[in-house]
Parts: C-alpha cells; sequence; structure tokens
C-alpha cells in the first residue's frame, strides 16, 4: 500500500533522524517484529496529532488528541501489534480508533482493519486522515466500541485500546475460533493489565504482559 503524504503541510517537519531515533528506542526496549518496526517507522505519527505539539510526534510518549483522548505511547502501540502478529492475523478489529495511528500501523501488516470509535469528532478526524493518506483497508463505525461489530465477525485479533473494567463478552464472541486473539487492558486491583486471551475451540488461555495505563473503556457514543 502506498501512501500519500502530499496532501499534508505537516509533513515536512519531522526529520528521517527522529523515525530513526524512535525505532532504534522501541528496538532497545525490546520490540523484535522487524515488520512491526517498519511500519511504525513509514506510518508519520505527527500527522496524528496537531500541529503544535507535533515536534513531539517522534518522542516515545502518549499526546492528547482532544475529547480528552490521547494517541498512546509508540512502545504500547509497538507492543501490542507485536504480540497480535505472532498469530498472523489478515482480518483485525480495533476498538477505540481514536487518532487513527494504530489502524494505521495495522493496516500495512494486514488485509482488513475494521475500528470502532465512541466519539463522533476522533471518528470523522481519523477517516478525513485515512482518505487523504490514500489507506483502502481499514473500515470505520462510529459506535460503542463494547458491542464490537458483529456484522464483520469473527475477528483473527481483536485489539482494545481503552481499558475495560471486565472483557466485554461480545468482543470474545466475535473472536475467531481458530486461535483468534484478543488483546486489551484490564483494570483490576486498581491498576490496569496488559491481557491477551487466545480463543481455541472455545477454550480460552490467557496472559498478563504488564502493567499499562489508558483511558477508561466507556459505553454509549459522544459527539
Amino acid at each position: 500500500m502506498s501512501i500519500d503524504f502530499k496532501n499534508f503541510s505537516g509533513v515536512g517537519m519531522t526529520s528521517d533522524s527522529s523515525r530513526e531515533k524512535l525505532i532504534k528506542i522501541l528496538k532497545n526496549e525490546g520490540i523484535k517484529n522487524k515488520k512491526v518496526l517498519e511500519s511504525i517507522r513509514l506510518i508519520p505519527r505527527h500527522i496524528f496529532v496537531d500541529e503544535a505539539i507535533s515536534s513531539k510526534a517522534y518522542d516515545n510518549t502518549a499526546l492528547p488528541i482532544g475529547k480528552s483522548q490521547t494517541i498512546s505511547h509508540p512502545f504500547i502501540v509497538a507492543k501490542m501489534t507485536e504480540i497480535i502478529m505472532d498469530y498472523n492475523p489478515k482480518r483485525i478489529l480495533e476498538i477505540g480508533t481514536g487518532s487513527g495511528y494504530q489502524a494505521a500501523v495495522l493496516s500495512l501488516l494486514v488485509d482488513k482493519v475494521y475500528s470502532v470509535e465512541r466519539i463522533e469528532y476522533l471518528h470523522m478526524k481519523s477517516k478525513n486522515i485515512f482518505r487523504k493518506m490514500g489507506i483502502k483497508n481499514i473500515y470505520l463505525k462510529h459506535s460503542d466500541g463494547n458491542d464490537g461489530w458483529s456484522q464483520k465477525s469473527p475477528f483473527d485479533a481483536i485489539i482494545v485500546t481503552a481499558g475495560a473494567n471486565k472483557i466485554p463478552s461480545a468482543l470474545i464472541d466475535q473472536l475467531s475460533n481458530n486461535g483468534g486473539i484478543l488483546i486489551l487492558p484490564v483494570k483490576s486491583n486498581g491498576k490496569q493489565y496488559l491481557k491477551s486471551i487466545i480463543k481455541t475451540n472455545n477454550k480460552y488461555k490467557e496472559k498478563v504482559h504488564g502493567i499499562v495505563n489508558f483511558v477508561p473503556l466507556l459505553n454509549g457514543v459522544a459527539l
């Protein structure tokens, strides 16, 4: 897939050295998947944040994107992507489009990305970015992420980019029964733990990947 950069006036504001520095940081923090690293190197993170803070786009930090939401740390994006890519997914559901950055990274790695966002402002903003970039394999829906996207299920992988109090049953139901993987932050004892659940023949294998800090997964839709 080719990315159309000419529609973005801010593209020239970042250097290749900034991206390469970020890739080096991710490698040092344990990211090994070469395809994941290459996707992160190619996707221009600065176009997913406001121009006023674009100079910080390649720092390994979360940044505000409006509506009390954030674009995740590049390391978290890389880590969650690396975990699910070990299972060679072709069709992925993302809960929480947010800025669109995570979906864009995934779009270079899989056949189709379905992404649900509850906040209409972010849904429309990311839709416009994808259109300008020429990304054709991301499909967006403005809806409650807790419900997933049943019409497009089953999914080989589901990635949730907001912290849940419990694992939404709808997402488990929409996961492929042939080694599908769900990865999400789940709150427990006052902390958020990044968990993966593998579904095979209606049996589940769960693994914890460390402590994380995401905005909460909320119910309903918003402007």
